[in-house]
């Protein structure tokens, strides 16, 4: 799954420059994932960078987006210009 950012954010600015895949942007109110470029840190790290970072605990899977390991690996293939 891709992740999201919910309401609990206070825009703290931690989480942006952690995410590999420049997913990340300051929204209005909130932080938001574009889950296009999510990879949850799938063949960067072996947790979500954000998630690890969050002192607020605001960063969760998205259920409108869910991708297993494969999909989500192929998704950072995909970013990178990598071919399977």
């Amino acid at each position: 799954m891709a992740l999201m950012i919910t309401e609990e954010c206070i825009n703290c600015d931690v989480c942006e420059p952690e995410c590999p895949n420049g997913a990340l942007s300051k929204g209005d109110n909130i932080y938001i994932i574009d889950a296009s470029q999510c990879t949850e840190c799938v063949a960067h790290y072996d947790s979500p960078q954000c998630v690890e970072v969050c002192p607020v605990d605001c960063i969760v899977q998205d259920p409108a987006h869910i991708e297993s390991n494969e999909q989500l690996h192929a998704k950072f293939e995909g970013l990178l210009g990598v071919q399977a």
